[in-house]
C-alpha cells in the first residue's frame, strides 16, 4: 500500500499536472466509471472483459503499449465488446524519475503501438502510478491526450481476494466517481489478476443498488 508521503507527492502532483479525478456531472444520470490499468494480458484481460459482459456494463481500459505488442487481439476484442480503450503508456516506469527525452519517448512509443495495434489514436492518458514529469505532460499536450487520475481504487494490486477488491471499491461509491482498476498483474506483486475479475458483478450490483449507472469514463 502506497505510504502516507507517497498519497501526498501523488496529490501534490496532481495539482502541478492537473487531470481528470471525476465524471463531469450529466443532470438526473447518476453514474461511475470503471478502469482498468496494464492490459492486455492474456492472464486475466479475456476473464474480466467476460465479467463486464455477465454485469452488462462497459469500462475504460488504460492499455500499454509493450503488452498491445504481444497481445493486440485482446485489445481488439476489448474495442469490439464497445470498451473504451485509453493509453497507460508504452512500459510501466514512473515518469518522474526518467529524464525528460526518456518520459517524452515513454508517451510518443506508447501512441506508436496503440496506433498499431487498433488503428486509430488514443484520447485519454494515464499515467503509470499517476505520476507524470513536466515533459511527459507536455507530450500529452502535444499529442492531444487529455490526462486522467482517479477518484477511488479496489487496492488490487496486492495479493487480496475478490470480496476485499469489491469491499474497497463500493466503500466510497457516489456520482462521478473513477474507480481504478487492474486487468493484470505484469506490474504488481500479486500473482494474478483474477480476483479483479472475480470482484466485477458485485461492484456492478452495489452501484445500481445506489442507483449509479456504470461505465467508461468518456463514452455513452
Amino acid at each position: 500500500m502506497p505510504s502516507f508521503q507517497q498519497h501526498l507527492d501523488t496529490l501534490e502532483a496532481w495539482r502541478r499536472f492537473p487531470g481528470l479525478e471525476r465524471l463531469e456531472p450529466l443532470a438526473g444520470a447518476p453514474r461511475v466509471a470503471l478502469s482498468f490499468d496494464d492490459g492486455p494480458d492474456p492472464d486475466s484481460t479475456p476473464a474480466v472483459l467476460d465479467a463486464l459482459d455477465e454485469a452488462g456494463v462497459t469500462a475504460t481500459f488504460f492499455v500499454i503499449g509493450e503488452q498491445l505488442e504481444r497481445h493486440w487481439q485482446i485489445a481488439r476484442e476489448a474495442q469490439a465488446r464497445g470498451h473504451e480503450l485509453g493509453l497507460h503508456g508504452h512500459g510501466h516506469p514512473a515518469h518522474h524519475v526518467l529524464s525528460p527525452a526518456a518520459a517524452r519517448d515513454e508517451v510518443a512509443r506508447g501512441v506508436g503501438a496503440f496506433e498499431a495495434a487498433l488503428g486509430r489514436r488514443p484520447a485519454l492518458f494515464r499515467p503509470p502510478y499517476g505520476r507524470f514529469s513536466e515533459a511527459s505532460f507536455a507530450a500529452c499536450g502535444s499529442l492531444g491526450l487529455r490526462p486522467v487520475y482517479w477518484s477511488a481504487w479496489g487496492m488490487d494490486w496486492e495479493e487480496i481476494g475478490p470480496d476485499r477488491i469489491a469491499e474497497l471499491s463500493c466503500r466510497d461509491l457516489a456520482d462521478g466517481m473513477v474507480l481504478l482498476l487492474h486487468d493484470s498483474a505484469r506490474y504488481a506483486s500479486r500473482r494474478s489478476a483474477l480476483p479483479t475479475a472475480q470482484s466485477i458483478a458485485r461492484i456492478a450490483v452495489r452501484a445500481r443498488e445506489l442507483g449509479l449507472a456504470v461505465g467508461p469514463i468518456t463514452m455513452p
